[in-house]
């Protein structure tokens, strides 16, 4: 059971990886992103496709941008995963 939820945490800090990458270098395409990240261009385009899902970027001839939706999403990551490990402490 906690490993299922090792892989969902493991694969929320990839895309958050990327998130950050693309916000430091935008517009950024996968070939960079993997070069800047040393992950495999199909675990990019994973992630691009993870995040243009939530809204959180957009594709541009140039390369990935982000949205103002990644900047609301990174102010309140601190407080849900506090709020989540809150709630996992009330059930223990």
């Amino acid at each position: 059971m906690f490993s299922r939820l090792e892989e969902e945490i493991e694969l929320l800090e990839r895309h958050m990886k990327i998130l950050k990458l693309v916000i430091e270098n935008e517009p950024i395409g996968i070939i960079k992103l993997s070069e800047k990240s040393g992950m495999p261009q199909h675990k990019i385009r994973y992630s691009l496709r993870v995040l243009e899902h939530n809204g959180m970027i957009k594709p541009s001839q140039r390369g990935a941008v982000t949205t103002e939706e990644a900047k609301h999403f990174l102010a309140g990551v601190s407080q849900n995963l506090s709020h989540l490990l809150n709630k996992i402490n009330e059930k223990t």
